[in-house]
């Protein structure tokens, strides 16, 4: 007969089970112990990580099988599968910087006319090139010719004409790096256009098993299109003749920004089994880490990536984060995408100081397809669909008239799959609102259910900027205003009708740009004293290289094939701006990261091309927790007149300063701490005013005349008064340093929680401006 007793510990056990399994339980860790010092062999730095796995392993077997990279390069540490009890063991060790979990979705990818709306017009034959004036950037940097830049995405299609090394000389005798050749991938797919190639799936393959083939390729090689499209946006070649699909929706002439930099891709995002690729691929921080140590000891000058955490993640814990601190240190410039999690505050990714972060912005361009209603209303709309409706009127509806009955009433309206009633939506029209799912696979629900169109209705949220998507039938996307139009006129009448007229492109569309309603946002709650965003460029509707293996709207239903697509993100703005960054140090190779960074931001624009100031999608009044500095200028940028710069030490001081964790643990912090909004950043936050006065430091350094006097003027944020002393500055010769102060004061009431102004130094020929936002709580 069992005792209560016993009973009672039986119970207890069985309460302990959970407890002690997730003890026990492994999962993917790094452990960061600073920089190497450059005097260890490449064995015996792995010798070490692995004794320090010995200490914490019962065997030396399991202490080898728990290894997944040993960075051996300029990051010093591993990524290992451990117990939480033995990573808190590792980092209470003197040595150990920090160890971080890796969590298998902790980062993800933020997913030809766009140069020419920000300023890269391609000349119309090398005659007229020739008679072009020397500031044109592009001649200037010699489209980029022999900057490197290492791509960190989902891979390449090396067939693509954008990859060409047509008119290339020689591979630069600085790079250090290989084609790594693997499925369908070999050393061929390599050229003088794409000296290099890596890929990185051990981590990823530690968790979810070999690499399926259907759904990814163990290679370079991209599957998916998300590399193959940022890639060519930034360093892609000039490719003339360019449509998509053979029509003539974005026809022309399609470019990266610098079409004679190198590339060097690194390929660290995969498929996620049993997931359909339109949901996103996942990278891996562990391959991310050894991917960027790869490229910092190859010789990259430009890193790009695309990706970024669905969150704000704390430097401690940001692998990009701490991954790009070591490539700033060897004077390689670092672009980001900022995220996709607008129109939702402080929501931005990569928001170090040493990274360049960018937002999304639209574009003068649309692919106009409007909707005709029954009563002859005709609304504006945008779509890249090849499919047409046949030239008469259909039947009207909006999904929740003919949805199944068990879909729930959160979601209803939003054609997710298997909602429609294919009884009910046959032969008709289809009004979806957007909400939970993806674009393209609501248009394909409405294809199942038996639908001739789809109309895609932002919601309020998503406000007027429309993604033209290429969709699977008939279809056209509206913006929030219009959305409510339409779903009011089926409401208001007895037998409503439609048809969708087939999509056209229109150019020189005003006003534009305005900011993407998906672009992510300040204020940056990791650092409030950075402002975040550093910059925006053209986001919305890129048309760009594609991979030949995977369907323009990524469902595994859709069977098409493109060499070209449309593609909307952050992950589209960013390489915007990493050839910006090539452009401009091609022009300037002596440029630290902070310089450059400095004169992309200083000198960006807050118009749109209707002379007034940047709008978000509803045609409010945009600001710098969107958009920055403003929208990129690269004309100006490679001939700022005065720039910030700042080095691997102001950044580590900046880290002392701001009570976070020492990422290099060989620097020993003062024992007075500078302020971390001292930081000499391109423009000034004040994360929580003080409710007096605040003073600011800042240096400039001389790029432009060598006989130039600047003189500061100031639009205050509201509820403030700034000073600037001294507000002349007088430079002797090119390179010269001048410090300054920015005094900030209180003048009244704050009638904002987040106020906005801006400081500039003007010298007649130069503007320098910084924006400004300073914050009462």
């Amino acid at each position: 007969m069992i005792t209560m007793k016993r009973l009672s510990c039986f119970f207890c056990l069985l309460y302990l089970l959970p407890i002690l399994a997730s003890c026990s339980q492994t999962q993917m860790y790094i452990v960061y112990l600073g920089e190497h010092k450059g005097v260890k062999s490449f064995q015996e730095i792995e010798d070490t990580h692995h004794s320090y796995l010995l200490s914490v392993k019962e065997s030396e077997e399991l202490a080898r099988d728990s290894l997944i990279y040993s960075y051996k390069h300029s990051i010093n540490g591993f990524s290992a599968m451990l117990t939480p009890d033995e990573a808190s063991a590792l980092s209470e060790l003197e040595e150990v910087v920090m160890v971080f979990p890796s969590h298998p979705r902790k980062y993800i990818q933020h997913t030809t006319r766009s140069w020419e709306f920000v300023g890269l017009e391609e000349e119309k034959s090398l005659l007229s090139m020739k008679k072009k004036p020397a500031h044109n950037l592009l001649l200037k940097a010699n489209y980029g010719r022999d900057i490197i830049v290492g791509h960190l995405d989902s891979g390449i299609w090396p067939e693509s004409e954008s990859f060409s090394d047509e008119g290339f000389g020689p591979i630069p005798e600085s790079w250090k790096g290989v084609c790594q050749t693997g499925d369908g991938f070999n050393s061929n797919h390599c050229n003088r256009k794409v000296i290099g190639a890596r890929y990185y799936v051990k981590a990823y393959e530690k968790l979810y098993g070999p690499v399926n083939a259907t759904l990814d390729i163990r290679s370079p090689r991209d599957k998916d299109g998300h590399g193959t499209h940022t890639a060519s946006t930034a360093v892609g070649r000039t490719v003339p003749g360019v449509t998509f699909m053979n029509s003539s929706l974005g026809a022309g002439t399609a470019s990266g920004g610098a079409p004679m930099a190198r590339l060097a891709t690194y390929k660290v995002c995969w498929a996620i089994p049993q997931k359909e690729k339109v949901s996103g691929n996942t990278c891996f921080e562990a391959d991310m880490l050894a991917a960027i140590d790869d490229a910092i000891a190859d010789g990259v000058h430009v890193l790009t990536l695309s990706i970024g955490s669905s969150s704000p993640v704390a430097y401690k814990d940001d692998g990009i984060a701490v991954g790009a601190l070591h490539a700033v240190k060897h004077d390689i410039v670092v672009a980001c995408s900022a995220g996709n999690s607008g129109p939702t505050a402080a929501t931005l990714s990569n928001p170090a100081p040493w990274i360049i972060t960018v937002g999304a912005r639209s574009r003068e361009r649309r692919f106009f397809s409007p909707v005709i209603l029954g009563n002859g209303m005709k609304i504006e709309g945008e779509s890249v669909t090849t499919y047409k409706l046949k030239d008469m009127m259909f039947p009207l509806v909006y999904a929740a008239q003919v949805e199944l009955p068990n879909v729930a009433k959160n979601v209803s309206g939003q054609c997710l799959p298997y909602s429609l009633s294919t009884e009910k939506a046959r032969g008709k029209i289809v009004l979806c609102l957007r909400g939970n799912g993806t674009r393209v696979g609501k248009g394909f629900e409405v294809k199942r259910a038996g639908g001739v169109g789809y109309i895609l209705g932002n919601s309020p949220a998503n406000g007027e900027d429309v993604q033209a998507d290429p969709h699977v039938l008939p279809a056209t996307a509206v913006g929030s205003t219009n959305a409510i139009k339409i779903l009011n006129y089926i409401n208001s009448t007895k037998n409503p009708s439609a048809t969708i007229v087939p999509s056209v492109t229109e150019l020189h569309r005003k006003p534009a740009p305005f900011m993407a309603s998906f672009t992510s946002r300040g204020p940056n709650v990791i650092d409030p004293n950075i402002l975040k965003p550093d910059i925006t460029a053209p986001g919305i509707n890129i048309l760009a290289a594609w991979s030949e293996a995977d369907a323009p709207t990524k469902l595994s239903e859709d069977n098409r094939r493109v060499k070209w697509n449309f593609v909307s993100g952050t992950s589209m703005s960013c390489p915007h701006v990493a050839a910006i960054v090539s452009l401009v140090k091609a022009i300037h190779p002596t440029w630290s990261s902070a310089a450059i960074r400095s004169a992309i931001t200083t000198t960006a624009d807050l118009l749109n091309n209707a002379k007034t100031l940047i709008t978000d999608a509803m045609g409010k009044p945009a600001d710098p927790f969107q958009f920055g500095a403003g929208h990129i200028w690269p004309s100006k940028a490679a001939d700022p007149g005065l720039v910030y710069d700042a080095s691997y030490t102001d950044y580590r001081l900046y880290l002392c300063s701001g009570n976070f964790t020492n990422l290099d643990k060989s620097f020993k912090c003062p024992n007075v701490l500078p302020k971390n909004y001292d930081l000499n950043y391109p423009s000034l936050s004040i994360g929580k005013f003080n409710g007096t006065m605040v003073m600011v430091n800042r240096t400039v350094t001389n790029v432009g005349g060598s006989k130039s006097v600047y003189s500061a003027s100031v639009k205050p944020p509201l509820g403030y008064k700034v000073t600037i002393r001294p507000s002349r500055l007088v430079f002797s010769h090119v390179g010269e340093k001048k410090s300054f102060t920015i005094i900030v004061e209180a003048s009244g009431a704050q009638p904002y929680n987040h106020s906005f102004g801006s400081y500039t130094w003007v010298d007649g020929i130069h503007s320098v401006r910084s924006p400004m936002v300073v914050s009462s709580a």
